[in-house]
């Protein structure tokens, strides 16, 4: 292939390359290694292509054909591997990446060249970047990926922040709270499709990792198949969004896995209204709404050092741990004061 990736093959596996990213076709490749990665650690990914496909669109300063790499024996893709930098809300310099690799082809030392090649594309970056800014490189994996955690530390990578994926079962009762006086939920119009966004995007500037979403990003969350505000609780002060829930529903993940799950995620309530039982009484909604609609549980996901206290609302809530994911991060220039 004309953009096949000179390296020395030190693995002597027969028929092994790496190249980069071709075109739009590859996603379907990408796609199948993801799942069969992901399902091998005890994870889900009952992603359709197009949410896959879609799920790369508006990644901040992300060229395909020079951020993606894919390890392929005899022309066959059995890794892959995506990587790009965004620079945080506190001015630091975030290279990010990612690592898929079929069970079959793990402990060979591939993933160790994927690595390879995306830590040198990130480089470049990073060089082009002022040295007394804080930057690091970053993966987000779970606990379940053993092989993925092992192959990070022997790089010298450590994990500085976790996270946990949370459900709740519906047969859990819950009492509806109230709102505060003046605060209301109505139904979503299109016209408030965008300030539900720039709310949202507001309520989260102070959290860990915070960085500007791209235009083409918020398309992209648009053109997701469970995009769906009929679901959605917004809290409305007149006409400012106090905080909301935009819940939804996998419905390809939910038959995949034999389930009925509703999912109250993107919880946030914007400063001025901050402390007054906003969040708290949205999720109590949205858990009886998700019951009055058949479903069996839902399920959410926390930073467990988020600065809002939210970890213990949603424990109080009834929420409880189902999986831990882990940041691991490795610095290139780390600030001493």
């Amino acid at each position: 292939m004309a953009n096949t990736l000179k390296f020395d093959n030190a693995l002597n596996i027969p028929g092994l390359t790496y190249r980069n990213f071709q075109g739009e076709e590859d996603y379907a490749a990408m796609r199948q290694i993801f799942q069969a990665s992901m399902e091998a650690d005890g994870l889900e990914a009952a992603m359709t292509q197009e949410d896959y496909t879609n799920s790369f669109s508006g990644l901040s300063h992300f060229e395909p054909a020079k951020n993606i790499f894919l390890a392929e024996v005899d022309g066959s893709a059995i890794g892959n591997g995506h990587c790009y930098w965004t620079k945080e809300m506190d001015g630091n310099y975030r290279y990010a990446f990612w690592i898929n690799l079929h069970p079959e082809w793990r402990s060979k030392g591939i993933g160790s060249t994927l690595l390879d090649l995306l830590v040198n594309r990130l480089n470049e970056y990073a060089s082009q970047h002022p040295d007394e800014i804080e930057k690091f490189f970053q993966l987000y994996t779970a606990k379940a990926q053993t092989w993925m955690i092992a192959l990070l530390e022997e790089r010298g990578f450590k994990p500085i922040r976790y996270s946990f994926e949370m459900v709740r079962p519906c047969s859990q009762p819950v009492d509806v709270l109230p709102l505060p006086e003046g605060v209301e939920v109505r139904p979503i119009q299109p016209d408030d499709v965008r300030k539900v966004w720039d709310a949202d995007i507001e309520a989260f500037r102070d959290h860990f990792g915070f960085s500007e979403p791209t235009e083409e990003r918020y398309q992209a969350w648009q053109n997701q198949s469970s995009f769906n505000p009929a679901l959605w609780k917004v809290a409305w002060d007149g006409d400012e969004i106090a905080g909301q829930v935009l819940n939804f529903v996998d419905e390809g993940e939910n038959k995949e896995y034999g389930r009925k799950r509703g999912y109250t995620e993107d919880i946030s309530t914007r400063r001025p209204w901050r402390r007054q039982g906003i969040a708290r009484a949205l999720l109590s909604q949205s858990i009886k709404m998700f019951q009055e609609m058949g479903m069996d549980e839902t399920a959410l996901g926390v930073d467990a050092e988020n600065p809002s206290g939210a970890l213990k609302l949603y424990e109080d809530l009834g929420y409880r741990e189902h999986r831990r994911w882990m940041v691991y991060r490795k610095y290139i220039h780390k600030r001493t004061n």
